[in-house]
């Protein structure tokens, strides 16, 4: 099965039900249409290069039918990230897919100030040259029988590409990671049965479809299962997106943590009692925002996590079953082994390791790159390169990027265990991130930077009852506006570079 087959179907058996109310045009669009408007879409790329074709399109209607219209005509969609350095993001794309054409739109890039680079074909200007007789063809062919529609766009196999993302770059350069039909299905397949998702759930789609967790759950998800799509195109408009949850009653929304701290203090009492199904993922789930949207919306904030490379969901708290501070249980048809960071061999219950996971969800590689592919896929295991351990329930717990331990003293310190404890410590609305500073004389030492200034000597105080002294800050530094990826995720390596280089103008030497 291949997901724009599967489109088809369902686009079919529920023609008459809307498939996205778009929130940001303020139109909605039936699976009828959606149909019509794929095809048509299909049949325009098919005057572009064979292979790659880039999309660059904020969440919408138009971002959706555009990667199934790019599958039907037997594109790959490679998925740009606009919201940081959009012009050196798609011509690194370009330059690392070898490809030219790239789908945007006329007011995305006015918006962002991005300049019309050579390959940018804009989307308004697709349907302005559709003419009333791609219309009629395309309206007569839906009414033809699925098999008949089916034999009429690309066929293809399970294993072909069937996007293209590329990785945050939060510790190296974005790699390009490819991912298949069967890799995309499988996990929609096992995260829907594992979490009850069905045709009649209703989304709020408000996460970009470049990262995994918005094209898979929010689009791909949704298309699969012939639900409807609440897309709005702005994740950091806390206002309008409470207001939209408040008058379209969404039963699913996932997304991460900064973004549901947003939606929390923006939000009236309310505002989200509608969903039933509430996931957030990407990065650590604190406990205030699991209680604030209990009190405030009495809505269970579950937990989950995942991988650009595993498509994405590997483990993820349900309704049934729930542990706070867990990213819960693997979800079916899924294999996770926690190995010993040196030996390699199977950890102890509770023994934090590296976190290995198997399955039909794992990537096919990163596009022409063996030797990266090679570091991280081994006899089908992917190494996450993240580190964390089972309990005696076989709840997965995270312990934080392999990147984000550090050697201090000989010991392995987990800066996101440090994180956590200072977490509860700071004052309302203060965020922080504990990173390592290199230091070859007296040996490496950790920093806490937070966005406002604290009282240092308590909180450090109060820290020692949870943590050895060696993982205590030797220093607290304040950044205002930590830096943000587009993911809604902290930049550490951004964030460390600023750290060092305000250690080094105030002479600090550990």
């Amino acid at each position: 099965m291949l997901l724009h087959q599967q489109f088809v179907r369902t686009a079919k058996k529920h023609s008459a039900k809307l498939a996205v109310i778009d929130k940001t045009t303020g139109k909605s669009v039936t699976y009828s249409r959606a149909l019509i408007g794929a095809l048509i879409l299909s049949s325009k790329f098919k005057k572009y290069d064979r292979g790659f074709i880039g999309i660059m399109i904020p969440t919408s209607a138009g971002a959706a039918l555009a990667n199934v219209g790019a599958l039907m005509s037997g594109r790959i969609p490679v998925m740009i990230n606009y919201s940081t350095g959009a012009e050196a993001n798609a011509r690194y794309a370009q330059k690392k897919c070898k490809f030219k054409t790239i789908i945007t739109s006329k007011a995305l890039l006015e918006k962002i100030n991005c300049p019309l680079i050579e390959g940018m074909v804009l989307i308004e200007d697709i349907m302005a040259s559709v003419s009333t007789g791609d219309k009629l063809k395309a309206a007569l062919m839906t009414k033809l029988p699925v098999g008949i529609i089916l034999n009429s766009v690309h066929g293809g196999n399970e294993n072909d590409t069937a996007a293209i993302l590329f990785t945050s770059g939060s510790e190296k350069d974005p790699k390009a990671v490819q991912l298949s039909h069967r890799n995309l299905i499988s996990n929609i397949e096992s995260f829907s049965n594992y979490v009850h998702i069905s045709e009649s759930d209703i989304l709020l789609a408000n996460l970009v479809f470049y990262h995994i967790f918005g094209l898979t759950v929010n689009l791909w998800v949704v298309f699969y299962h012939g639900m409807t799509m609440v897309s709005y195109a702005n994740p950091l408009d806390f206002q309008t997106i409470s207001n939209i949850a408040r008058t379209e009653k969404p039963t699913i929304m996932v997304g991460t943590p900064s973004f549901f701290w947003g939606y929390l203090n923006k939000s009236e009492p309310g505002d989200y009692k509608s969903l039933r199904l509430m996931v957030a993922g990407a990065d650590k789930c604190p406990d205030t925002l699991r209680d604030g949207f209990m009190k405030k919306h009495g809505v269970t904030l579950l937990e989950g996590y995942g991988a650009t490379e595993t498509s994405p969901v590997i483990s993820v708290n349900s309704l049934e079953f729930n542990r706070p501070g867990s990213t819960g249980k693997v979800i079916p048809n899924v294999t996770v082994r926690i190995e010993h960071l040196e030996t390699g061999e199977l950890c102890k219950t509770g023994e934090v390791g590296k976190i290995m996971v198997k399955g039909d969800l794992v990537m096919k590689g990163y596009y022409e790159d063996p030797q990266m592919t090679s570091e991280v896929l081994v006899d089908g295991w992917y190494n996450t390169g993240d580190m964390g351990y089972f309990d005696a329930d076989g709840y997965l717990w995270h312990a934080g990027r392999f990147k984000r331990f550090a050697k201090v003293g000989g010991e392995m310190i987990s800066l996101v265990k440090v994180e956590n404890v200072l977490e509860k410590l700071l004052p309302e609305g203060v965020s922080c991130c504990v990173v390592e500073i290199p230091d070859e004389k007296k040996g490496s030492y950790i920093v806490a930077s937070v966005s406002a200034e604290v009282h240092k000597t308590e909180i450090l105080r109060k820290m020692m009852n949870e943590l050895p002294s060696i993982a205590l800050p030797r220093e607290f530094v304040v950044i205002s506006e930590l830096p943000m990826m587009s993911t809604g995720k902290i930049d550490f390596r951004t964030t460390t570079k600023m750290v060092q280089e305000i250690m080094n103008k105030s002479g600090f030497a550990g």
